[in-house]
C-alpha cells in the first residue's frame, strides 16, 4: 500500500529535520519526505495530520517480554502491542528470561515468537556467561549468527573481574556490542534502597553509589585494556555520569543510557512503602536525578530506556523489600519523556534522538530514522492531548506503575511497523 500522511510536522533527529511537511510510505518502507511525493509516486490512501507530529518509530534498548515463561507477567503478543501503544517499534530483551537466552534455541524462539505477533521489531540481547552465573561464556559466536545484537548480562553482572576481562577480551574479536550493568554485589550487601536519610528513617537496608560506581571504574578500565565496544545500561549515579563523561573524553568506544523512571522519582518516593517504587538500581538522591537529567541534555548520556519489567499484581503486593523490582514500562517512556520536555527544560530534539536515532546508531541497526528506504516504522502523535494514566487501561499484561494519576501531554494516535497501522488509540 502507498500512503501520503501530509501536513504533519515531521521530527527525525538522524536527518536534523524538524519542518511541517509530507511523508511518504510505499511497500512497507519510507518512500521521501517532502511538499511533493516523489516521481512515480501515486498513493493509495492520504492521512491528513495537521497539527500532529510525526517522529520515527521509538528503539527500547531494555524491554522484559514475559517470554519464553517466567515469573514476569505478559508474553510477547502483548508486551508487544503494549510497546506500540507507546509509540515503540523496536524493542530489545534482556536474556534474563526462563530459560536464559544463552543458545541459539532461545535466540530462534523469541525471533519466531516475535514474527508471529508481527506487532513489532524484537532485538534478542544473548547471555554473556552460561545461565547468566558469570562463570563460563556462553557461544557468543552462534548467539550472534543467530541474530542477538548485543550481549549482556542483565541484572546479573559478572564480579569476577578476571573472568570479565576474559569474556571482554573474546566477545571484542566478534564485533558485537557488550551491554554492562554496573553493580557490586557485595557492596549491594542484599540492599533494596538508596543509602541516605530515606532508608536509615524506613529501616531498610541500604545500597550505596559505590555499589554502582566502583563496578564502573573497574569496568572502564577492563573495556579501555579491551578495546570492546561497551553500552553502560541504567546509569543512577551523579558521579557515574562524570566517570562516563571522563572516559568519553579521553575517547573510549562507550555509550549509555539511564531508565526513564530515574529522570522523574527519587528516594523521596519511597517513604510510603509502596512498593510500585521498588526498581533496581535503586531511586537515589534528588542530586543525582538532577545529575541524570544534565547529563541526557549534555549529551553525556546516550540514550533513555523504559527498562519494562511487568510484574504480577502478587508480586508487588509483597512489603517492599520482599517485592520483585521493576515499573511496567513501555506505555509511559514516550510520555514521561515528553514531560522533561515541556516541565524541565529538555530539548525536543534531544528527547527523540535519545529514544530513536542513538539507540539505533548503538546498536548499529536501519531503524530509528525517516531515511528513506528505511522500514516505515513511525508513530503520530498529538502534541496537546491531555490524558491521564490508569493501569486499568494499561495494554501491558503488568500493571505495576507508580505514575498512576499522572497527567501527561501527548498521546500517541497512530503507530505504523512496516508500513502497516500496528496500533490506533480508541480515545481518538
Amino acid at each position: 500500500m502507498r500512503l501520503a500522511i501530509t501536513n504533519g510536522r515531521v521530527i527525525d533527529p538522524a536527518q536534523n529535520i524538524d519542518k511541517i511537511t509530507n511523508l511518504y510510505l510505499s511497500r512497507g518502507k519510507i518512500a521521501g519526505i517532502g511538499a511533493h511525493p516523489p516521481e512515480g509516486f501515486s498513493p493509495d490512501k492520504e492521512l491528513d495530520a495537521t497539527d500532529k507530529w510525526i517522529i520515527p518509530g521509538l528503539v527500547d534498548l531494555q524491554a522484559r517480554l514475559g517470554e519464553p515463561g517466567s515469573h514476569y507477567a505478559g508474553s510477547i503478543a502483548t508486551e508487544t502491542q503494549a510497546a506500540v501503544a507507546g509509540g515503540i517499534t523496536s524493542i530489545c530483551c534482556p536474556p534474563d528470561t526462563t530459560p536464559v537466552n544463552d543458545s541459539q534455541a532461545v535466540t530462534e524462539l523469541l525471533q519466531r515468537r516475535a514474527r508471529q505477533a508481527a506487532t513489532a521489531f524484537v532485538m534478542p540481547i544473548g547471555a554473556l556467561t552460561q545461565a547468566l552465573q558469570g562463570e563460563r561464556l556462553s557461544s557468543i559466536y552462534a548467539l550472534k549468527q543467530a541474530g542477538c545484537v548485543a550481549l549482556s548480562q542483565a541484572n546479573q553482572p559478572i564480579q569476577n573481574a578476571l573472568t570479565l576481562k576474559n569474556a571482554l577480551e573474546y566477545t571484542a574479536s566478534h564485533d558485537i556490542v557488550v551491554m554492562l550493568r554496573c553493580e557490586d554485589r557485595q557492596l549491594k550487601n542484599n540492599g533494596v534502597a538508596h543509602s541516605g536519610m530515606v532508608s536509615t528513617r524506613m529501616g531498610l537496608p541500604e545500597i550505596p553509589p559505590s555499589a554502582e560506581t566502583s563496578a564502573l571504574a573497574r569496568d572502564l578500565i577492563l573495556v579501555e585494556e579491551t578495546g570492546i565496544r561497551a553500552h553502560f545500561s541504567q546509569l543512577s549515579c551523579a558521579r557515574s555520569v562524570e566517570m562516563i563523561a571522563e572516559a568519553k573524553q579521553r575517547g573510549l568506544p562507550i555509550t549509555c543510557d539511564v531508565a526513564i523512571h530515574q529522570l522523574h522519582l527519587t528516594e523521596m518516593d519511597v517513604l510510603g512503602f509502596n512498593s510500585l517504587f521498588h526498581v533496581s538500581p535503586p531511586l537515589r538522591s534528588m542530586a543525582d536525578k538532577q545529575a541524570l537529567l544534565n547529563g541526557l541534555k549534555t549529551g553525556v548520556i546516550d540514550a533513555v530506556v523504559s527498562d519494562h519489567t511487568p510484574i504480577h499484581k502478587d508480586d508487588k503486593l509483597l512489603p517492599f523489600g520482599e517485592s520483585l523490582p521493576g515499573i511496567s514500562g513501555l506505555e509511559t517512556l514516550l510520555p514521561l519523556l515528553l514531560k522533561l520536555v515541556n516541565d524541565y527544560g529538555l530539548d525536543l530534539m534531544t528527547a527523540i534522538r535519545a529514544v530513536t536515532h542513538n539507540p539505533a546508531s548503538i546498536l548499529s541497526i536501519q531503524t530509528g530514522s525517516l531515511k528513506n528506504n528505511h522500514s516505515a516504522d513511525l508513530c503520530i502523535l498529538d502534541p496537546h492531548g491531555y490524558w491521564t494514566l490508569n493501569p486499568e487501561n494499561m495494554v501491558s499484561e503488568g500493571k505495576n506503575t507508580p505514575f498512576q494519576g499522572w497527567e501527561f501531554i501527548g498521546t500517541v494516535e497512530q503507530t505504523f511497523f512496516q508500513g502497516r497501522p500496528v496500533y490506533r488509540n480508541p480515545n481518538v
